[in-house]
């Protein structure tokens, strides 16, 4: 039994309708709230409704509607400065994981000074932070559920991963029914994502009975309800099960860490613009094979065996429709070493359960092209 150190983050509250809690729940953290989403959740009517929840309970409201997907230290700036100009002592993201990254990112920024790069690496922040709360619209990332902020450096384009504990949302709040608005792309892409943190996390080198335990539970839920997602949007309970899945593989991601697999997604995502988990999506399967040497017996407490795991993860891309060869998206080969070379570089290379060097890595993108 490996020794492991493991801290639950904060609250989560979950079930159909909670957003209503909204107002109360931040009443008790703060007085000046700075709500961060994107523009695109205008038309889902999300924003007006949280703003009006906050205000009812008597606090002064800002938005911040300025996140992009991938969101770079840029962005977070101007998060920064609306944070200041509102005077905020509470910060609330609601959206996808860009929107929980941003949020994060500009709460190191606005409590500890500096540029995002000084935070890169965990543990970096010396100062109190602002309590926050994080409500996912979107069913992948399980950014709520993390002390890690994913930035973009604006000028390398490679994300910058930033952890520290007293970023984490104090509250994470699970409305299933903020998912049902969700394009089918944005539901294709970021279920994988989430399907790739519990079969990554299962077996890192981190991994431990906590860890092992939320990925399986996470496991359970998104591999049971993904298809149904897709085929019928509006199916609450199957959309409920993978908001909650999503949840219970970015708890497992916080106690444990991911592998290879995300390591080769974040060139692609920098040099190509691909959206994450089309990247993960065109990786998932070749990774879970070529870790089938040495964790075969773990991927089978997943999914009867490895093959059988193996194939459900092309399936599922497959019901996605996303693309499945790197050479589809525009990707040349003549680029593979180069991907190949800074993926090698990336943290979450080192805590994938088989060894790997870089030419083990270009042999990954190779067998995906």
């Amino acid at each position: 039994m490996p020794p492991f150190d493991v801290t639950p983050l904060g609250r989560l509250i979950f079930g159909a309708g909670s957003l209503t809690q909204l107002g109360g729940v931040a009443a008790r953290l703060g007085k000046r709230a700075l709500l961060v989403c994107d523009p695109g959740l205008n038309s889902t009517g999300h924003p007006v409704r949280a703003k009006a929840f906050l205000e009812a309970s008597g606090l002064s409201v800002s938005v911040f509607n300025g996140v992009k997907e991938n969101p770079t230290d840029a962005v977070v700036q101007l998060g920064v400065q609306a944070a200041a100009e509102h005077q905020a002592d509470l910060l609330i993201a609601l959206g996808g994981g860009s929107a929980m990254d941003c949020t994060k990112g500009i709460n190191f920024l606005f409590t500890n000074g500096g540029k995002m790069a000084d935070y890169r690496g965990h543990d970096k922040a010396t100062k109190p932070m602002l309590p926050s709360i994080g409500i996912p619209t979107t069913t992948g990332t399980g950014s709520e559920a993390q002390s890690y902020a994913l930035i973009t450096d604006a000028s390398t384009h490679m994300k910058m991963a930033c952890g520290d504990k007293k970023v984490a949302f104090r509250v994470a709040i699970l409305d299933p029914e903020l998912t049902i608005t969700q394009p089918t792309f944005v539901s294709a892409v970021t279920g994988i994502d989430a399907i790739s943190h519990a079969v990554e996390s299962f077996v890192s080198k981190k991994a431990n009975p906590y860890s092992r335990m939320c990925a399986q539970q996470a496991w359970n839920l998104l591999s049971t309800n993904f298809e149904t997602s897709l085929k019928n949007p509006t199916d609450l309970s199957a959309r409920a099960n993978m908001q909650l899945g999503a949840y219970f593989a970015g708890m497992s991601i916080e106690a444990s860490m991911l592998g290879v697999c995300h390591s080769c997604a974040n060139p692609l995502t920098a040099h190509y613009s691909l959206t994450h988990g089309v990247a993960i999506g065109l990786m998932l399967s070749h990774v879970v094979e070529f870790n089938s040497q040495v964790v075969a017996k773990d991927y089978a407490t997943l999914s009867g065996s490895a093959n059988q795991l193996v194939n459900h993860c092309r399936r599922f891309v497959e019901a996605a429709r996303l693309p499945t060869r790197l050479r589809d998206v525009g990707v040349h080969e003549g680029i593979l070493p180069i991907l190949a070379h800074e993926a090698n570089e990336q943290w979450t290379a080192r805590f994938n359960p088989r060894e790997v060097q870089e030419s083990d890595i270009l042999d990954l993108l190779q067998a995906a092209w």
